[in-house]
């Protein structure tokens, strides 16, 4: 099913196409949070301290390597809304192409820093081999991962973004299924915890690019396709590689964040893991309305209707100050409960609770601007735009490291847990400016392309 996002009343459209990338972003965290789960309940809270020590890191590797992916797509998404499907099939053979590059690459260099990067990030000895042993494993599946995004944000480049939703939904039972085998039969630990997410999301991957080539013909390149294309390549690292740097920079922010984490010992690590597990799943409609924003902006821009795009722009905006504050609501009442699931008897649930209810308290007051984020930097870049979105994620990198500075002097975990506050209110400040700038630009583009395209039909009328 395609949507062509360049007719009809944005925010009902926008709305529509949103909910199942942010259903299917629930899914994900889900089964992200059934691995810390089985692992705190069936081997250890120091296990699920190890898990957790890694997520910065993962953040690191698979946003840098997706950023790139989707970053590739960004040129569908505009060759669709424009109808020139000839580029469409051509953009879709070159992504992957330069896809298999990048996770050959990426794979090699993750596995080779991962244990330099944990003892810099201060990893507790007690839980340093299962981090190490956890990361390692998903980093050689880090093909899987990467492969899967692309081919969604294939298919939700030409608007559809139900089909990914299943397969997501496939992925996120098989890997709860795997991660029970695994763990508790196979007895592996957390070595099958990351196993089960490389299998999951390979299969997941291998049946997006079965539906791909059955069922969205207009994205299946043909034999003539198959090259590396100068001028597509150039398109689309000039945007993958600002998107890829945006979520390493952001990465590496939430790494020193991490970090000052870690100085409070396992029993805050393995807190503030659970509450952010809580936190990722009340967060997912965000990325989603970003996601939705990207397809939005990319085709509207395509087309060449900027006006068009600042709609779009003001319904996502109404839509997420709402979401915004009924999370923050949810949270607050969740936190408690959610933190039972978590941990198995006599592991001292009311030794760690204060220290999850202590980052909740502090980070649902700023989901507005958190949520703002996504809309102006994924619009930005889905027309094309991907150098103030990457300057974006500075802002948050200094953010963070000043406050992580300061935490680990003063040895402040409230602190430390304000880390991301202050990168959001940041970046929200610096993305909204940058929206408005970049706004100017396209429309200086948008009337140049049209002058370009006007100009030989005048001297052949006269």
């Amino acid at each position: 099913m395609q949507v062509d996002m360049t007719k009809g009343n944005p925010l009902p459209m926008i709305l529509k196409f949103m909910l199942p990338l942010f259903i299917g972003n629930i899914f994900q965290q889900l089964y992200n949070m059934a691995d810390t789960i089985i692992v705190g309940r069936f081997v250890s809270a120091d296990a699920l301290a190890a898990v957790g020590a890694t997520g910065t890191i993962m953040f690191l590797v698979l946003g840098f390597s997706q950023g790139l992916t989707t970053g590739f797509t960004v040129l569908t998404s505009q060759a669709f809304g424009a109808g020139n499907t000839e580029r469409v099939k051509r953009s879709v053979a070159n992504g992957i192409l330069l896809s298999l590059i990048v996770s050959v690459v990426m794979t090699i260099l993750s596995v080779l820093t991962m244990r330099p990067l944990l003892r810099l990030m201060h990893t507790p000895d007690n839980i340093f081999q299962d981090s190490y042993t956890y990361i390692t494993i998903i980093c050689l599946g880090l093909a899987a991962g990467v492969f899967y995004n692309l081919f969604s944000s294939f298919l939700r480049a030409i608007g559809n973004s139900q089909v990914p939703l299943y397969f997501l939904i496939f992925s996120a039972v098989l890997n709860v299924f795997l991660d029970l085998f695994l763990i508790i039969v196979m007895h592996m630990g957390v070595a099958g915890a990351a196993l089960a997410t490389d299998l999951s999301q390979g299969i997941s991957a291998v049946l997006c690019l079965f539906y791909i080539r059955k069922r969205a013909v207009l994205l299946w390149p043909k034999k003539q396709h198959w090259h590396i294309n100068p001028l597509d390549t150039e398109h689309q690292m000039a945007v993958g590689i600002p998107m890829a740097l945006q979520f390493a920079i952001t990465a590496s922010g939430t790494m020193i964040m991490q970090s000052a984490i870690n100085l409070f010992g396992s029993v805050a690590v393995a807190a503030y893991t659970a509450a952010n597990k809580l936190a990722n799943v009340l967060t997912q409609e965000m990325p989603a309305m970003g996601q939705a924003m990207a397809t939005y902006a990319g085709q509207n821009y395509g087309k060449g209707d900027e006006q068009r795009i600042h709609k779009g722009v003001r319904a996502a905006v109404s839509i997420d100050t709402i979401y915004a504050v009924l999370a923050a609501i949810v949270g607050l009442l969740l936190v408690r409960p959610t933190m039972g699931l978590f941990f198995i008897e006599g592991s001292n649930f009311e030794e760690m609770f204060p220290w999850a209810l202590t980052y909740i308290r502090i980070t649902v007051i700023f989901y507005i601007p958190l949520s703002y984020i996504f809309i102006f930097r994924n619009t930005m870049q889905g027309c094309g735009h991907g150098f103030l979105p990457m300057m974006g994620g500075v802002v948050e990198l200094f953010a963070r490291l000043i406050t992580a500075l300061v935490a680990m002097h003063a040895m402040s975990y409230p602190l430390a847990v304000f880390c991301d506050p202050a990168a959001w209110l940041s970046a929200a400040i610096f993305t909204g400016v940058a929206y408005l700038f970049v706004m100017k630009q396209v429309k200086v583009e948008l009337r140049n392309r049209m002058t370009t395209t006007l100009v030989p039909h005048a001297c052949h009328s006269s």
